[in-house]
């Protein structure tokens, strides 16, 4: 590689605005450190005079992203605008075909398109580097494709995102509602402003998942409809109750093989209070991997926001600055295979039941009834009745039952007229 490198940026949101002011400032630092000399020659984004929190220089701003790869000699292309498809796939791909290494911090392109476009680097033999993708400042994919490079991973599980587990924690400290929570992690910056849907019900962390276990296992990206579940319908009460039992509401995200198949999964799950996992707070993430012969593996971090998701960008740079050009996933693309998925019917877990019930005779028989012709035995049972509105809360810990039956019950229970809203189910982790 020469030693005058020629970059671009394109997207200048939160993320791509940070870079690039790391990038200018850091310079000389890259240099001692590779014996590169960096140049940023173009930049793009929707709105060239937006108010930015770094000054960008306006003479190497491009309207259209397209245009900087057929009029600039580009080496090294930042894609951070962070769509699935549209100009996202379209800028990267084209970089690809013209030799131009690529880095993006884009989990939604790669958990989508990341076969194809891994693929594609590799005939072009340039890197596709996305470290930024998952788990922000965490060196978790580097980890996995360098680090344990020999290891034979089984399981990757972790929080995954950070504006739930901010969100979760607040719940838990606070005692407040869901949406007052909520409302607050928008003004701090922790959740979108507009539409957080995508962190919430789960989405965000099941891409994460979903590149994870390709990288972790050596498999194409699976395509399944999976196991996902948000915390949008969980409750004060909800935290309350789990702390008698010594338990703490974390969403999780995992991936593991069972007998030869793939299962992943992102929901909430009770975790003991005084486990690793259980203690890990607001917008922290964890990534766990069990390996052999390495054992277990733990790293912990910020997940999101410019500076973290900044210094895995930079450290992909350095990386490719090095001359260092891998297989995107950590092996060829012809030598990663498809993975049969495991049926999460079969998948059994303990559970945590809320339900909100008319106090009346014969409630809870018929409750215990529906779990009975379900396969569903009841570990323990906790009752909190609330006399004023002739209501009660119902709370069941299960014993270990197959996912088709509680999904089986939750049907019957939401059908039930003494049932009064639908069920909180957690699952406990194992």
């Amino acid at each position: 590689m020469k030693n005058k490198i020629n970059v671009a940026i394109i997207g200048l949101g939160q993320i791509g605005n940070f870079l690039y002011n790391e990038i200018s400032l850091k310079k000389k630092d890259i240099e001692l450190k590779t014996g590169k000399i960096i140049d940023i020659i173009a930049v793009s984004a929707k709105n060239k005079n937006k108010k930015r929190k770094y000054k960008i220089d306006k003479k190497i701003f491009y309207s259209n992203p397209l245009k900087i790869i057929k009029e600039k000699k580009i080496d090294i292309l930042f894609e951070v605008i962070g769509q699935s498809d549209g100009i996202s796939k379209k800028i990267v791909e084209q970089s690809l075909k013209n030799k131009i290494h690529v880095i993006t911090p884009n989990k939604a392109l790669i958990s989508k398109h990341g076969d194809y476009l891994s693929n594609l680097a590799e005939k072009n033999k340039v890197n596709l580097e996305f470290e930024a993708a998952v788990a922000g400042g965490i060196p978790i994919i580097r980890t996995i494709k360098e680090g344990l490079a020999t290891n034979k991973i089984s399981k990757v599980y972790g929080i995954l995102n950070g504006t739930c587990n901010y969100i979760l924690t607040q719940m838990e400290k606070t005692k407040d509602s869901f949406s007052n929570v909520l409302k607050e992690a928008q003004r701090l910056g922790y959740a979108e402003p507009i539409n957080p849907k995508l962190d919430l019900n789960g989405y965000d962390a099941l891409a994460k998942v979903k590149i994870l276990s390709a990288l972790a296992f050596n498999r194409k990206i699976s395509k399944f409809n999976t196991l996902m579940e948000g915390i949008e319908k969980i409750e004060a009460k909800d935290f309350e109750i789990v702390d008698k039992l010594k338990l703490r509401i974390k969403l999780l995200g995992i991936t593991e093989i069972i007998n030869n198949q793939l299962f992943e999964r992102v929901h909430p799950c009770l975790v003991d209070k005084n486990s690793y996992i259980g203690n890990v707070n607001d917008v922290m993430n964890a990534v766990i991997l069990d390996g052999y012969p390495v054992g277990e593996s733990i790293l912990q971090g910020e997940g999101a926001g410019p500076g973290p998701t900044s210094s895995a960008l930079m450290s992909d740079l350095l990386s490719i600055l090095r001359g260092n050009i891998k297989y995107p996933f950590g092996i060829p693309f012809k030598n990663r295979r498809k993975i049969i998925n495991y049926n999460k019917d079969f998948y059994e877990n303990s559970l945590y039941l809320r339900l909100e019930v008319k106090d009346k005779p014969g409630v809870l028989s018929s409750i215990t009834k529906i779990l009975a012709k379900n396969k569903i035995s009841v570990r323990r049972l906790i009752q909190i009745p609330d006399n004023k509105k002739k209501t009660a809360s119902i709370v069941i810990i299960t014993h270990k039952c197959k996912e088709l039956n509680s999904r089986r019950c939750i049907k019957l229970f939401k059908s039930n007229k003494n049932i009064n809203k639908e069920p909180v189910l957690i699952r406990l982790f194992n």
